[in-house]
């Protein structure tokens, strides 16, 4: 039999890259060539290979299977890795609403043979201000002096966090202080300051520092400092002065994205001007900008706002007839309308469909529709809405959790009750408040044999 070719590390950097599959890409990475008979002489891995499997695990969120490939990068003593892998694992911690595990990496990267600078202080600093740490923020600056100094990056992140809080002399402050340490204020800077002055409402103080940024500081605005200008007047319902900033982009030839047109339209749904954003959708067509998946989710969104169902659903057919495929946000979104005002059956009916339209439900998907279901006493439902979210790994929030189980108890349904508890001690999803609150109604109602029996049921 011919012996197969053995993969080399240049040959599995191109098969990771090529491989959509996460999963599959994993255990292409942790066994590269599966038909070969073992030797002593180990796979010799390259940075790339590294860098590309952990990018992909932690898109993803497949932490788990990340960490194992950090640990074994720890171990893999021939490679220093450069410092924007771990800049990047911040990230996807950050975004994954992990900071505990961002500080923790932050901390282990000497332990990789690798220096910390500013730019994974940056990459900290940004996941703690994403997940609000601000104290936490505060300590990784008073002990960053031993290995980083700040840089406009670092001040741009700590501006947008005093901006945040609603910190504007801070934020004002830490401006001046850059100009004093010799570092460049850029676009970033100005448009940070000027989103969190419109965010208070400042807007005479935000077209002043719009004015000044070109005539003292030579900084040209571009279409983000616009686009944050816009979205911060939209925010505060300030929609002729963001009007009269769309006018100036085109007095001005710059170029008029489909992002704000998507923050115009989103501005007039919540303003309660439906037919003016149907006609900024329209318009945004006309002048050849092609919707891309946010102005069609903005849409729907705007659509179950103002209780149109019909427009909403409408639009969920026009993207697939335009070539785009409606994501988790689309369905959550209207699943979410729909269950605000009770239309139950009709959210579960989308829930269903979901799978069959190749969108994959999220615990978002599932949270919205059991509370839909228990809004609604539809009981028997949301009890096998919560047997599948807690097969699936998830968990409704307590307060759902407490309510439903409540009901169920004022309702006297005592079968559906052990079933939900037993599913509930299955996910270790049941807390202390609610199951004294079981005990406290089953024993008041002298229930006492119901009452063994829920407890034989959570101790199974």
């Amino acid at each position: 039999m011919k012996t197969p070719t053995p993969i080399s590390p240049f040959r599995l950097c191109f098969l990771l890259r090529s491989q959509k599959d996460p999963t599959l890409a994993f255990k292409l990475f942790k066994n590269p060539n599966p038909d070969l008979i073992p030797t002593a002489k180990p796979f010799r891995y390259s940075l790339l290979s590294y860098d590309l499997i952990i990018n992909k695990l932690g898109r993803f969120k497949m932490f788990k299977e990340m960490e194992q490939v950090l640990h074994q990068l720890k171990n893999d003593t021939r490679l220093v890795p450069e410092e924007i892998i771990f800049c990047n694992v911040i990230k996807f911690y950050g975004w994954a609403r992990l900071p505990e595990r961002a500080v923790q990496v932050f901390d282990e990267i000497p332990q990789y043979r690798c220096q910390r600078t500013v730019k994974s202080v940056n990459s900290l600093l940004h996941a703690l201000m994403n997940n609000k740490k601000f104290d936490e923020m505060k300590e990784v600056l008073l002990g960053m002096e031993k290995y980083a100094r700040a840089d406009a990056c670092t001040y741009n992140i700590l501006i947008h966090a005093c901006c945040l809080n609603g910190y504007l002399d801070d934020a004002w402050s830490l401006f001046d202080e850059m100009q004093r340490k010799g570092l460049k204020r850029n676009r970033v800077t100005f448009a940070t300051l000027i989103k969190g002055l419109c965010m208070e409402k400042k807007i005479n103080e935000a077209f002043k520092l719009k004015i000044d940024m070109v005539r003292i500081h030579g900084v040209s605005p571009d279409e983000r400092l616009y686009a944050v200008m816009i979205n911060g007047l939209c925010e505060v319902g300030e929609l002729t002065l963001a009007f009269r900033l769309k006018e100036e982009m085109v007095r001005d030839k710059m170029t008029l994205c489909s992002a704000i047109y998507n923050i115009l339209i989103n501005g007039l749904f919540k303003a309660g001007r439906q037919e003016e954003a149907i006609g900024m959708f329209e318009e945004m067509e006309i002048n050849g900008i092609k919707p891309d998946m946010i102005s069609y989710n903005v849409m729907i969104k705007g659509f179950c706002k103002a209780k149109d169902f019909e427009s909403a659903y409408r639009v969920l057919k026009d993207m697939a007839e335009k070539g785009y495929k409606p994501n988790l946000i689309s369905y959550n979104t209207l699943i979410g309308g729909l269950c605000n005002v009770g239309k139950w059956s009709e959210a579960n009916d989308l829930f269903e469909d979901m799978p069959r339209q190749g969108c994959t439900r999220d615990v978002v998907s599932y949270r919205m529709l059991f509370d839909g279901l228990c809004d609604g006493s539809q009981f028997n439902e949301a009890a096998l809405i919560l047997d599948e979210m807690i097969f699936k790994g998830y968990e409704p929030h307590s307060a759902s959790t407490y309510k439903f189980v409540a009901r169920l108890c004022q309702e006297g349904n005592m079968n559906l009750l052990l079933k939900v508890l037993n599913t509930l001690a299955k996910g270790n999803a049941i807390d202390q408040e609610t199951w004294l609150m079981v005990i406290s109604r089953v024993h008041r109602e002298d229930k006492l044999s119901s009452a063994t029996e829920l407890l034989d049921a959570l101790l199974l």
